[in-house]
């Protein structure tokens, strides 16, 4: 079995407060690492009452402390936002605190609107047009270089695992270029899937971190007792997807059922261009799903991702997930 790995986004539920939102992720980060995964990350999105995880250096040291063999990670961090130094500071900090158990992903979108730019003081283009630069000067500061003008102390010699996320050709031709792991992510954007993992491939120059290439992929996943129970779970996830597409986002609901039924024609075809990588179902359905998806993308790691408005009944779907496939 490939490692697999857990996306989380850190959920709030509709009812629910931040504190208890982050309470449940710790426990979710201790399942995840008693039933097998081998990393959980947590992604940067902002101005999203429903999803907690913006500082997500914060969240992760919450996470670090509730476990202790996991790797923990950001999947990722919106380079564009930050300075690669402010960067370099926390992800070599969370490594003295965690060591050897640490991954910073790099993602080039801002992780929410256009407003957010301002609200950073950001000039959208000037740094997503940086990106490259950045990646290349914060591989440099935690390696210690002595050309750069002035060290981030907590960086120099830290033990952490950069990558390249991406949902398009960009990042896989960066990622291979530069020789570092790529994860693509197409839990919601499948649309360059096959067409990144080849460029990725491709494109790869071993590096000191890679002498070959290693491609991560995500896939949707929910795990019940029958096909009918996985699906009726998911719709919480399916609720808050269509809800976010369609500009109006939120807390995370509880499952309907029947919800796919309930849709029109626009939300439908948000709902299928998702849901078009992902295994929602029984153990057996859920396990001749993900082997398919690693026979077509011939990835070295997958990545789950999904949630739903009953903690428990996730922490479930993660560790029969894992048992299926074993």
């Amino acid at each position: 079995m490939i490692p697999i790995s857990l996306l989380d986004l850190v959920p709030v539920r509709q009812g629910e407060t931040l504190a208890s939102a982050f309470h449940e992720t710790a426990l979710t980060a201790r399942a995840a690492e008693k039933a097998g995964y081998r990393r959980y990350w947590v992604a940067e999105h902002h101005g999203m009452e429903g999803i907690a995880g913006g500082a997500a250096s914060v969240v992760l040291a919450h996470i670090g402390n509730a476990t202790s063999t996991i790797r923990i990670g950001a999947g990722g961090i919106m380079l564009p936002n930050h300075t690669p130094y402010v960067i370099a500071e926390q992800f070599g900090t969370l490594a003295a605190l965690f060591p050897g158990r640490v991954d910073l992903g790099l993602g080039r979108a801002p992780g929410a609107d256009g407003r957010l730019a301002y609200a950073l003081r950001k000039d959208p283009r000037q740094a997503a047009e940086n990106f490259p630069q950045d990646v290349v000067e914060l591989r440099a500061r935690f390696a210690g270089d002595p050309a750069l003008p002035f060290p981030a102390t907590q960086a120099v010699g830290a033990d952490v695992e950069m990558w390249i996320l991406g949902s398009s050709l960009f990042g896989a031709q960066l990622a291979g270029m530069l020789g570092l792991p790529y994860a693509f992510a197409s839990h919601f954007a499948p649309a360059l899937l096959d067409q990144a993992a080849q460029v990725y491939r491709e494109r790869f120059e071993p590096s000191a971190t890679l002498d070959k290439p290693h491609f991560m992929a995500a896939i949707n996943v929910m795990c019940g007792d029958t096909d009918e129970e996985a699906w009726y779970l998911a719709s919480s996830n399916d609720q808050s997807f269509v809800s976010l597409r369609s500009g109006n986002p939120g807390r995370l609901p509880p499952p309907v059922r029947g919800y796919r039924d309930t849709l029109d024609r626009s939300g439908m075809a948000l709902l299928e261009q998702m849901r078009s990588v992902s295994a929602i179902g029984s153990p057996s359905t859920v396990r001749a799903g993900i082997e398919d998806f690693v026979a077509r993308t011939q990835a070295d790691e997958l990545i789950v991702s999904g949630s739903t408005y009953d903690p428990e009944a996730w922490r479930r779907s993660l560790a029969m997930t894992m048992e299926a496939l074993r």
